[in-house]
């Protein structure tokens, strides 16, 4: 919560939609009303709302409403890829509401809770509305999706249940967001699949491969760094903290 999901969302539509001239359809999950109409308003200063359906079960609504928006999503953007033979982008914020809309229509249908109070049918659940996002002849649809982390816990079965469905996992850190790095990117859990030299080629695979590395041994030296300063490192070291910290700013807007 607060580490900049949704404006990061926001951001990849923009570019998406301007750039690379496909189309894009947003599913509100249970989210704030007022993230809603911000998101809405700045579309519209954009100018890019006739590029963009928007599809809204806010945190208001019955969890009825809530379980199927983002179907209804899924659907248009089927519509969209089939008939308009475009790469179509489906956002979802968030896909964690999804699960918690499911909790509680099978706490109201009085089903026997499994883990943590979750449907039993959670993972079921989960890849039907996954695999509506698929590609054909027509075109692909790719989703973005935010999942919120309960209690910043990423065993909480809900979290486990969405990522295999992902080839690319984006970590935005809390501690990240409070040094005022935006977008507050966890560089070492996040992963891609698509991070294979076949895929992005040697080259890129190499820096993004050491980029790693340096953030792994700045990782390490910042517990001595706090204490004893970084005047008391190796010089190794220290052009280790310092060519760190530089990736760190180039990697923030």
């Amino acid at each position: 919560a607060g580490v900049g999901k949704t404006v990061l969302a926001t951001e990849l539509i923009h570019s998406l939609t301007l750039k690379e001239k496909g189309l894009a359809v947003f599913a509100g999950i249970g989210e704030r009303i007022r993230e809603g109409n911000d998101l809405y308003l700045n579309l519209k200063r954009l100018a890019i709302l006739d590029k963009v359906a928007l599809y809204f079960g806010q945190m208001d609504k019955m969890p009825g409403v809530r379980s199927r928006v983002g179907f209804s999503a899924a659907a248009a953007a089927r519509y969209l890829r089939d008939y308009s033979k475009k790469n179509v982008a489906v956002f979802i914020d968030n896909i964690f509401r999804y699960a918690l809309a499911g909790m509680e229509l099978a706490t109201g249908l009085g089903k026997v809770p499994s883990e943590l109070g979750y449907q039993p049918t959670l993972e079921k659940e989960l890849s039907e509305l996954e695999e509506m996002m698929n590609s054909n002849e027509n075109g692909s649809i790719t989703s973005f999706q935010a999942i919120y982390v309960p209690a910043d816990d990423f065993t909480d079965p809900s979290v486990v249940a969405a990522l295999p469905h992902l080839d690319v996992i984006i970590i935005l850190s809390r501690q990240e967001a409070a040094k005022g790095n935006y977008p507050a990117l966890d560089v070492l859990s996040s992963a891609s699949s698509a991070l294979d030299p076949d895929i992005v080629g040697e080259r890129h695979y190499q820096v993004a491969s050491e980029v790693k590395s340096h953030f792994q041994k700045y990782k390490e030296l910042r517990h001595m760094i706090s204490i004893l300063g970084i005047e008391e490192l190796s010089l190794e070291d220290r052009i280790i903290a310092k060519r760190a910290e530089r990736l760190r700013r180039f990697l923030t807007q």
